[in-house]
This record gives structure tokens, sequence and C-alpha cells, in this order.
């Protein structure tokens, strides 16, 4: 699996898919007290009438904190579960207007569209009047979150001025700004603070300008992650890379600095390895050697969170596969026993979907595909989205090689799915895989696309923000699979069943141009 950035690393384990059900929603009636506190604690906003909790905020003058989340998704379970629980949160919560807009709720994909929030989770502190202050990490440990939380709440300005103020050298900022900006979620693909083109630039310079310290460090290794995964072709700043290695090298041997950028040691490991060093040379055994020094005493840190540990797990079994390297049977024990000390420690609802996942993750990559499935399989039985893990099912199966037993778990997977984002996006990922799997079996795939359709057909706001984006994906996966006109009369017919639902649709409805795009080439 290509590394990721922390903010898509946790969203991504399995398939990128989204569900949601209300925000109280655990697994059994006997479900653990911080995951009641976690909801039951904070006075949350869940009837989706963001206009009112604005006019609230503004009557207030109060800040206004948008949670944007899913129940199956990992790291909002990781949140809900090492974060909202927390009394500091809790009492925090009575200084700003907590919002919760759930993803299947109605109008919450028109809603995400307006705010740009595609990823879950995505938390956002606004001033009363909806100017944007910063946007929250969701990938820091809870300790750094609720620092970053009280600096974002007893702020005047907004990062966009506080970034404008760093580019031009920093005067007059503090160091409460400095770990603001360090701290901002710059990973967030919505985020538009500064355009992607221009991000790995910005941070140079904002590592370059700002005063030594942690903060400085962090917008370094942050600038670091960008321009090795920049996608090729991509204008980024030269770098010397044997003085960024040594740099980065020093920054991994301090327990600290590692400690508190514990969301980037994990997961840039393998990226930034294979970015500043030859394969096979002595500067990646030694930049290897000093990663492993950092991941091993994170792995085994009990101060943070089980997923966390997790991913510095599966930031050694990356790094253990470079260079065409495989784990070895020892390697593998030590990853066995690793993810079943920490699994069996797990007994969190909202945090179990998080560690599952990761663990789950981290036996598959390291070449135990059995081990995973059988956590994962346990695991239906007692997830409040099994449907997510069904999913992961399916892509163990097409690592083995077992396209049957992978199509048939991504289609149980849909068919368990629930809500209408839900299965829009699950069922875009079906038909995926249907047409990667099994591109001759037509009638499969015509009833899978119908069934999608279908739902298209009865969701509301169906063709914005998340439900557009896998709308999107699945009309060029249809596109492709068509490309010869192979397939023709079946692409016809679904087509056709497409007109019909965008016929319906108002013509000055935004919605009717993707519909109708959607299957004709662009």
């Amino acid at each position: 699996m290509k590394t990721l950035s922390a903010f898509s690393l946790k969203c991504l384990l399995g398939l990128m898919v989204a569900a949601s059900v209300p925000l109280v929603h655990a697994a059994n009636p006997t479900a653990s007290a911080s995951a009641h506190a976690a909801t039951g604690g904070i006075d949350w906003r869940k009837d989706n009438n963001v206009e009112a909790a604005f006019a609230q905020a503004k009557a207030s003058k109060k800040p206004l904190f948008l949670y944007w989340g899913a129940v199956w998704c990992p790291p909002c379970n990781q949140v809900k579960a090492t974060i909202f629980n927390r009394q500091e949160f809790i009492d925090k919560s009575r200084h700003f207007i907590p919002v919760y807009l759930d993803g299947d709720s109605p109008g919450a994909q028109k809603f995400a569209a307006q705010f740009k929030v595609r990823g879950y989770p995505t938390m956002i502190l606004f001033k009363p009047d909806g100017t944007e202050i910063t946007r929250l990490p969701g990938e820091v440990d809870s300790e750094r979150y609720l620092q970053v939380l009280t600096l974002a709440l007893n702020s005047s300005a907004s990062v966009a001025d506080t970034l404008k103020l760093a580019l031009a050298g920093g005067k007059g900022l503090k160091e409460d700004d400095w770990s603001l900006l360090a701290d901002y979620s710059w990973d967030d693909p919505e985020q538009k603070l500064v355009a992607p083109k221009e991000l790995a630039t910005t941070l140079v310079r904002l590592a370059e300008v700002a005063p030594a310290g942690l903060a400085a460090t962090r917008i370094y290794l942050k600038s670091l992650f960008v321009i090795a995964t920049s996608k090729p072709g991509s204008s980024v700043p030269t770098l010397d890379k044997a003085q960024a290695t040594e740099r980065l090298i020093k920054a991994l041997s301090d327990s600290k600095v590692a400690r508190d950028n514990l969301d980037l040691v994990a997961s840039s490991a393998a990226s930034l390895t294979e970015y500043l060093t030859a394969a096979k040379s002595t500067q990646r055994a030694t930049l290897v050697q000093a990663w492993n020094g950092a991941l091993v005493k994170l792995a085994d840190d009990a101060s943070i969170s089980k997923t966390d540990r997790l991913g510095a797990v599966i930031a050694q079994v990356d790094l253990a596969k470079l260079d065409g390297g495989k784990p070895s049977a020892s390697f593998q024990k030590d990853v066995q026993k690793r993810v079943a000390q920490i699994e069996q420690a797990t007994t969190d609802s909202y945090e179990r979907q998080s560690v599952v996942s990761s663990a789950a993750y981290a036996l598959g990559n390291a070449g135990l595909l059995d081990d995973s499935d059988t956590l994962l399989k346990a695991e239906l039985k007692r997830s409040h989205s099994p449907y997510y893990f069904m999913s992961t099912l399916g892509s163990n199966a097409k690592k083995r090689g077992d396209n049957a037993a992978a199509i048939n778990w991504y289609e149980q997977a849909y068919n368990a799915s629930k809500g209408p984002a839900t299965r829009l996006q699950w069922g875009s990922n079906y038909v995926a895989s249907l047409v990667d799997l099994a591109p001759a079996d037509e009638a499969r795939i015509q009833k899978a696309v119908s069934g999608v359709f279908d739902e298209v057909a009865k969701t509301e706001n169906a063709f914005y923000e998340r439900n557009r984006a896998y709308l999107e994906k699945l009309g060029k996966k249809l596109q492709d699979w068509n490309k010869d006109g192979k397939h023709a009369q079946t692409f016809q017919k679904v087509q056709a069943q497409l007109g019909g639902i965008c016929a319906k649709l108002p013509a000055n409805d935004p919605q009717k141009a993707s519909c109708q795009n959607l299957l004709n080439k662009s």
C-alpha cells in the first residue's frame, strides 16, 4: 500500500468508504462509560440546522465547533474514544457551540460542499460570524489536541491572518501563533488556506522563518513529507537530501520530538526514506535504523492511544518491505504479539472500530492475511459497522488472488451498509470491484449499477461532495470498461436509467450538470 498522509491513512484502511447513523450508537447495551461520555457529556447540536447553529453562536458570542464524521470511520471513533470522552474537552465545549454533522443526515453533503469538508473526521472552529479560525488536526494525541483547541479558542485571529503575518516574516507573532500553524490540518485535501501546488513551498518558507523550537520542527517535518509525496511533475523547492536526512535522524533520535510528532513519524517513514535515500545504500540503512528506534518506543508507549501504537507497528512493516524486502518470520511473530496485546486490551466499542481496523491492516501488510481475516471475522459479530470490516476482508481476498471471494465480501458489505451516503459509496466500491475482478460478467455489473442508480434516485443531494466524488469514480470506471465498445448494450441501459434520474432534477439545480456528465466523456 502506498504510504499515506496521517490524515488519510486511517480513513483509507480497508476501503475508503463512509457511513453514518446518529452519534449515540453503541455496539451493545453495555457500551463503555467512555462511549457514553463521548456523547452524553457534550451538548451537541444534531439537528442539521447549521444556519440556526451559527445564529446561536452569534447571539451567544461563542465560537462554533463543527465536527464532520461517520459512525464507521476509524479515526472518527478514535476521536470519540480518546478526545470527546475527556472531561477537559467536555468542559471546553461549554465555551463553544458544538455541532455534529453526520454524513448520512439530510442536507449533510450539501453542507459539506459549503464548508469544504470531505474526509472523515474534519473538525473546524469558526468565529461566530462564520470565519474559519482553524482546522483542528484529527491525528494527534488527545493531550496535543486539547492544547491546540485551547490556543484556537483563545486566538483573536484566524489562521489565514496568522499565515499572512508569518509569510511576511513573522513579526509580532507569538509562540502560540506558531503552534497553531504547526498543528493546522495541512494535509486535509479540502483545506483552502493554501493551494495544493503551493503547499510545499509555503511550509518550507514557514519552517525557515519560524523561531527555533518544537513548532518549527513540526512544520519542517510536514514540509519534508509534502515534498516527498508530491505528484510527479509538481513544482517543489530544491532540497538538499543529505542535509535533510541528517536533520531528520536528529529529530527521530530525540524522544520528545518523536513523541510530539508521532502522527508524522508513523505515517511518513517509508515515503521519506524512499525519497531521501538511494535503495540499499548505507544512508538508507542508517535512516531506517533511526526510524525503527523511534517507532519501537512509540509502539511500546502506553501513554499514547492504542491506534497510534499500531500506527508505529504499521510503519515498521512498511520499512521492512522497502527495496523489495519481506518481513522475516521473527518480525512477523513480533507483529502478531504486539497486535494481539493491543487488540485484546481494547474493550471500548468506539476504540475497537479504530484499533481493529489498524490491527487487521498491520497483520495483512506483514503477510499475515489469515490472522487478519480471523480478527476481522470475529469483529463482525460485535461491530456497529460490520460492513467496514467486510470491505477489508474483500481486500484481503483480492491480495490472495481469490477474486470470487473478494467480490462476495464487497457485495456483502454493500448489502449490509446503512445510510444514503454510505450506500452510494459502498455501492460504487462494489461496482468497481466487479469491473476490476469480473469484467466479463455483464449481467452482474448491470444489476449492481442499476441498484446504485436506484439509490441515487431516492437520495437527497446525491451529487454533492462525497456522494458526487464516488459517483464520478463510478462513472469513470464504467466509461473505461466500455472504452472499446464491447459492453455498449449494457452501458446504454444504465446510461438510460441515469438519464431518467437527471431529467427529474430542476434545470437550475447545480446537481443536474453533474448527473448529466456522469457517463459522458469529458
